[in-house]
């Protein structure tokens, strides 16, 4: 079994309030669990108005399989255009 982990660091532009972040944030993440068989949860950031953290999570039988859904799913996010993505890892182990 291998279990892969990625962090992103998101900008949510032209957030004016940590409610208004909150909601796009909520978007992405319900978004991506729905769409992939990932788990996905903020981690960071959650005082600042404009930056989050999110931390996403999947396990498989295959080290690559366990890649390829993290970074898809992060293409995904990149692709929904509701925020920045300004930094990314992915480690499987």
């Amino acid at each position: 079994m291998f279990v892969g982990a990625a962090r992103v660091e998101l900008m949510v532009h032209g957030s004016q309030s940590l409610k208004q972040k909150r909601g796009v944030v909520k978007s992405i993440m319900q978004r991506t669990r729905n769409r992939f068989n990932v788990s996905i949860a903020e981690v960071g950031g959650q005082d600042t108005w404009q930056i989050a953290v999110l931390g996403l999570t999947t396990a498989a039988n295959e080290s690559g399989i366990a890649r390829q859904r993290l970074e898809k799913a992060i293409d995904f996010i990149d692709g929904l255009h509701l925020a920045e993505i300004l930094d990314q890892e992915v480690e499987v182990h």
